[in-house]
């Protein structure tokens, strides 16, 4: 058990894979809020569950890719893309600008607040807890 938690350890400690992954989300996130589709796309529970999920992974990815960054620089830079995302959507005909997806949003940044103490708990371990030291 010691050494699957040091190989995940070391997995989170990775952070020009972090980056690339951030980079990623971003520019698919940016491209699906902004996308044309076809046929009307309803507001809906499932809509606040996808800014919250979306978020929740921005904000851990963020945390994970710039690890001793202040939350205080993180969460300026996550509030303003969420901001800039629904700011371009209320120019667009086929969006429109909504409250309650900022709410998701900022909820899904305060939960990924939380799962990044867990996380960084984990990859804080001592070297004497590694496999390592056995």
């Amino acid at each position: 058990m010691a050494r699957i938690r040091h190989t995940i350890v070391i997995l989170l400690r990775r952070r020009r894979l972090w980056q690339a992954a951030l980079t990623v989300s971003i520019i698919a996130i940016l491209y699906i809020a902004t996308a044309d589709n076809s046929y009307p796309i309803p507001t809906s529970d499932n809509d606040k569950i996808s800014h919250l999920l979306a978020f929740i992974e921005l904000t851990v990815l963020a945390r994970l890719s710039w690890p001793r960054l202040r939350a205080i620089w993180c969460l300026p830079a996550l509030v303003g893309f969420g901001l800039a995302l629904e700011a371009m959507q209320a120019n667009l005909p086929y969006r429109v600008f909504s409250l309650t997806d900022m709410l998701a949003n900022f909820a899904g940044i305060a939960i990924g607040l939380v799962i990044w103490g867990a996380l960084q708990t984990l990859m804080n371990q001592r070297v004497k807890d590694s496999p390592e030291s056995l």
